[in-house]
């Protein structure tokens, strides 16, 4: 492969984003203005400027309306998806309705605006961009964004469309537990084959991916996921927990309908959750919180865990289920790897270390930064800085992919943990009436037997089908899922 100039890799986190590049055979994990290696994925708008990352993160308080974060949890989604609504419920800032699609509404330079979450991502990327034009002193337009490997289709096309907004060339949208692998494996030359877990929890979301490792060789087993499970619902519980001890100390003044408080209140929350990774106890003090009252609060992590204890577990029932898709037992792992800032978290570790039967846990990779070193990497391989040998990836689909047949049944044309890219007709669909000329095809993204209980990614009407009887027509579908995990479907008859 010739070489194409220089490309960055990207993790674009629902809590916090991080850029690397490959140069002079390494990776460099380029800081932002401020110095720091990860910037908060948070846009602010003021009456005079727009702020990003850390000075955008110093908004929340004091300006919650039009201080934007979590994005990610609203990109690619349906504004009736039920997960958006319950996220909405938690967000300082207006999210409104346009044609089923998700709006922010804020008001900047005192004008109301709009934006829709591919908008706000881009302004993320943008911000990514720059400090990796003005590490290498050259402009970049080249770049590999990760996604959640739980991302559906539209998610990942919408996070494309936020790197085209941005002025990026996407040149590939890679699963982060996969970049995460590429990360720990691309330096380590194997005389055989390694199976390896990636568990990977971040502020937003949460991966497991099994893969085996072959001296450059990454093919992915199986993934699982969960794309609302990360950093920011432990957040989320420890502020309703204090909410409540607020009201049951202050009269039950209910202070959650007030943005400001709430904020500040969910930012201790944040500190008290780093501060018990390494503490048994943490304190939280806060000046004038509602009403003129100070709060003065502790809580200990055993208390936290109580609080948190069902979605830990639920992360360790996903690592369960991705093994029996590998169809690998525990004994089989050479190596279970952590990334994500939430690892940091020492319950987590523990219900790891006991599901695997005491095995020690590879810690070795900086967990903020491990995604966006392996996105690096990847951009470097397609590029040709790297050859391709060196680093060869095989991905899989993360869910099944399939049509609605008679009955609200699910046809799945492309199973889960397909090896993408992968293009795959099935023959013999046929029509459900006599002369009916016109086929509704809806198509569907899951796991399940009845298509309601999936998601459905669209729909499209095939036209001019032969006039006959019931059953006589044979109608193709073809299914073609491309490396980005981005899906195309075709019908003739």
């Amino acid at each position: 492969m010739s070489k194409k100039g220089i490309a960055i890799g990207i993790d674009l986190g629902t809590t916090y984003s991080c850029v690397g590049v490959f140069q002079n055979n390494r990776v460099e994990i380029i800081a932002n203005d401020q110095g720091y290696r990860i910037t908060p994925s948070c846009v602010a708008f003021t009456d005079i400027e727009r702020h990003l990352g850390d000075a955008a993160k110093e908004q929340i308080a004091q300006n919650p309306a039009n201080t934007v974060y979590n994005v990610k949890r609203l990109i690619g989604r349906k504004f009736d998806d039920p997960a958006l609504q319950k996220d909405i419920k938690t967000l300082p800032f207006n999210v409104i309705q346009e044609e089923n699609k998700p709006l922010i509404s804020v008001t900047y330079k005192n004008t109301p605006t709009r934006y829709n979450p591919e908008q706000i991502s881009a302004m993320v990327l943008g911000e990514m961009k720059e400090a990796a034009e003005a590490y290498i002193g050259e402009s970049v337009t080249d770049a590999v964004i990760t996604v959640p490997a739980y991302f559906n289709d539209s998610q990942r096309q919408a996070t494309k469309d936020a790197g085209a907004i941005a002025g990026l060339n996407v040149l590939r949208i890679l699963n982060e537990p996969t970049a995460a692998a590429i990360a720990y494996g691309v330096h380590k030359k194997t005389t055989e084959p390694k199976n390896i877990l990636i568990y990977d929890l971040g502020g937003g979301t949460f991966d497991v991916v099994v893969l085996c490792i072959d001296n450059g060789d990454f093919e992915v087993r199986s993934v699982g996921g969960d794309t609302h499970l990360g950093g920011e619902d432990f957040d989320l519980r420890l502020l309703d927990h204090f909410v409540k001890e607020y009201a049951r100390k202050n009269n039950n003044t209910d202070i959650s309908g007030d943005a400001r408080a709430m904020q500040r209140l969910k930012k201790a929350c944040e500190k008290a959750k780093i501060t018990l990774a390494s503490s048994e106890k943490a304190n939280l003090d806060i000046d004038s919180l509602f009403g003129g009252n100070d709060f003065h609060s502790s809580i200990t992590r055993v208390r936290f865990n109580q609080l948190c204890i069902d979605l830990f577990k639920q992360t360790i029932r996903l690592v369960g289920g991705a093994l029996n898709d590998a169809g690998l037992k525990r004994e089989d792992l050479d190596e279970v790897v952590l990334v994500g800032g939430s690892t940091r978290i020492v319950k987590i570790r523990d219900l790891l270390t006991e599901f695997f039967d005491g095995r020690k846990l590879n810690m070795s990779m900086n967990p903020d930064e491990a995604v966006a070193y392996g996105a690096a990497v990847e951009a470097a391989v397609l590029v040709g800085d790297i050859p391709e040998k060196e680093v060869f990836l095989k991905d899989v689909a993360p869910l099944s992919l399939g049509i609605e047949i008679v009955g609200g049944y699910m046809h799945t044309i492309i199973k889960h943990n397909t090896r993408i890219p992968t293009k795959q007709t099935k023959r013999d669909f046929t029509t459900s009436m006599n002369n009916q000329t016109n086929l509704n095809i809806q198509v569907f993204e899951g796991k399940r037997k009845m298509t309601q209980d999936n998601h459905l990614l669209g729909s499209f009407i095939l036209t001019d089908i032969e006039n006959a009887l019931r059953g006589v027509p044979s109608i193709d579908i073809t299914f073609h899922l491309d490396s980005d995990g981005i899906l195309q479907v075709s019908a003739e008859d």
